[in-house]
């Protein structure tokens, strides 16, 4: 009997030595997997909702459109208006929301992170804080993500985000916009940003929630890595190479030195996904470029205490002060 068992012991010795020398070599021959991890977008949590209904969210006064940035990609959006316009908002259709853009309601464009879809739990929850503070909140899915039609990458995730931006500003006015990214959807962000200030159309301000400096860093710092850092050698040449090999940067180190628009980052130290000194190196690269000369740069932090972990900010009672504060200030370099 101890002899089977030994031989069992010894099986499953040789079945784990030799996943552990499999997968890298698994990943490095098929960079797709590793692209695959970072996007999560297969990931569809929660499961069960019908992204047509956001009603069903508790969001009553928002509205399902579906917009095509290129030929063969269909993206889901979601606009939700202020909380001053929920009464009116009631049983009106696309178009009324779409005019209702113009309205003298300040704009934010939400690009959410990787996993899950504009129905995740604390998305929803955002927006309707967001809402209450009297801002227009659009938000949609990646192409990949949600249902959304299309294959995922860094490139098509800033095209999307640049054609949902375009489509707001034909219908806001003179209404300020923000750009809002949290975590994976920081370097949607950044990227997005640095191509508006170089054409020449920056938002009014963007706002960066648990932030990264570069997707390779913050792999290499993520939780999973620190401890395979350790224990494997070659851990750079087998995960971190096969991202770039992808073309997936996300280099909000990069971007931050071409953008000019006010910056505000957020970030809560307890942060298990996206490690807090990222977001401060970051701020630290952001405040000495030359680029924000002429802006605010500001970085807001959250103490462990408070529990906020990577996505639970909106939660704080001391985030409409930071908003009002801060954007009351864009908004006045935007009139002036």
């Amino acid at each position: 009997r101890r002899y089977g068992l030994w031989l069992r012991l010894r099986k499953l010795i040789i079945w784990l030595l030799g996943m552990y020398v499999a997968i890298p070599f698994l990943v490095k021959l098929c960079p797709a997997i590793q692209a695959k991890l970072v996007f999560l977008n297969f990931v569809r949590v929660p499961y069960f909702i019908d992204l047509k209904r956001p009603q069903d969210q508790g969001l009553n006064h928002t509205c399902n459109y579906y917009l095509q940035p290129e030929e063969d990609v269909t993206i889901g959006v979601w606009h939700t208006v202020p909380a001053a316009l929920w009464k009116n908002a009631r049983g009106k259709d696309q178009l009324w929301f779409e005019e209702a853009l113009g309205s003298s309601h300040p704009v934010i464009l939400y690009l959410h992170g990787n996993a899950g879809t504009r129905g995740g739990d604390h998305r929803v929850e955002l927006y309707k804080v967001l809402s209450s503070l009297g801002y227009h909140v659009v938000t949609f899915d990646y192409r990949g993500w949600g249902d959304s039609i299309g294959s995922p990458s860094e490139r098509g995730m800033t095209y999307d985000a640049l054609h949902v931006f375009d489509w707001i500003k034909a219908r806001s006015g003179d209404n300020p916009v923000y750009i809002w990214g949290h975590s994976l959807g920081t370097g949607v962000a950044t990227n997005l940003v640095r191509r508006l200030c170089e054409r020449e159309t920056p938002p009014d301000a963007l706002i960066l929630e648990s932030p990264f400096t570069n997707i390779r860093e913050e792999a290499r710092s993520h939780p999973f890595s620190v401890a395979s850092t350790q224990y494997f050698p070659g851990f750079d040449w087998f995960f971190l190479d096969p991202i770039t090999t992808s073309g997936i940067k996300f280099a909000n180190d990069e971007n931050v030195k071409y953008i000019s628009c006010s910056l505000l980052i957020l970030h809560a130290e307890d942060d298990p996904v996206v490690p807090f000194h990222l977001g401060k190196k970051l701020y630290n690269i952001a405040v000495t470029s030359r680029s924000f000369r002429d802006y605010k740069v500001q970085f807001v932090p959250f103490h462990t205490d408070l529990g906020y972990r990577h996505k639970f900010i909106y939660r704080s009672p001391e985030l409409p002060r930071i908003l009002r504060e801060f954007l009351g200030k864009s908004e006045h370099e935007h009139h002036h």
